[in-house]
């Protein structure tokens, strides 16, 4: 067995301390954690550099798979102390396997297709919503995203385990600023629709099948106004006092599977 095969036992090896200086990103890299993930990342053509395995990680069918596939891939996969992976585990019970995976990049074209319908999510800080948001858009069939400066990286590891996935697949941008944003969503001759809770358009009467731009807030403190005014129109979601707003996901949950219903 060479050094390289060796299992890791120490927090100083380089390769635990590669993975945990990449818990919140950076350098083009995300930490993966669990089989499930690394799986989405494998099948969504993601490339995985290298991965770390405590034992349990072999004892579902799901791990014993994606180690396989792992292998047969020609990743590099280290035995890790269950302690040191533990150490590096955001979960309160780890499933055993990390991986540290090259970032998509996608071309801005892709966020529209014929008929688009691109999320631009508003200075949404909270990585565990930002990732449900980018999985919501994905089921409902949104093109794209574009996240803007002051929303929470797509890729930190609560983001990712919020997306499940779909931050890998759903084209996205970041760092626009709001205006600049909605400026290349009307360029590309979308509508510009803001989610807002004064609004005066019902969503379920507005016209959702054509090509537009979904403005949304962060959370408590929404869109910000100059935001909203610019808006072709501003959607409404009706709701029984006294409660005032919704969490981001299940607001644009709801605006985008009424835009689903509408194109089907």
């Amino acid at each position: 067995m060479t050094e390289a095969d060796a299992p890791i036992h120490s927090s100083k090896n380089p390769l635990f301390r590669r993975f945990r200086s990449m818990k919140e990103g950076g350098d083009g890299l995300c930490l993966l954690e669990g089989p499930k993930l690394v799986e989405e990342a494998l099948l969504s053509g993601i490339a995985v550099l290298e991965a770390a395995a405590a034992p349990r990680a072999g004892r579902s069918e799901r791990g014993r798979r994606v180690l396989a596939a792992l292998r047969e891939g020609g990743v590099p996969v280290r035995a890790m102390d269950e302690r040191l992976v533990d150490a590096l585990s955001e979960a309160e019970t780890s499933q055993g396997l990390l991986a540290l995976a090259r970032r998509p990049e996608f071309a801005e074209e892709s966020l529209f297709p014929p008929g688009a319908l691109v999320v631009v999510a508003v200075g949404v800080q909270d990585p565990g919503n930002l990732g449900g948001l980018l999985r919501t858009a994905e089921a409902a069939r949104a093109s794209g995203a574009y996240l803007t400066e002051g929303t929470a990286d797509p890729f930190s590891w609560k983001a990712l385990r919020g997306s499940m996935g779909s931050a890998f697949r759903l084209p996205h941008l970041r760092g626009l600023l709001p205006g600049e944003a909605v400026r290349r969503a009307r360029e590309r001759g979308l509508a510009v629709l803001a989610a807002a809770a004064d609004g005066d358009v019902p969503y379920d009467r507005a016209d959702l099948r054509r090509p537009f731009a979904l403005l949304l807030g962060r959370e408590g403190g929404g869109l910000p106004e100059e935001l909203v005014r610019s808006a072709d129109e501003r959607l409404a979601i009706p709701l029984a006092g006294p409660v005032e707003s919704l969490n981001v996901g299940v607001a644009a949950g709801i605006l985008l599977f009424e835009a689903a219903r509408q194109r089907r």
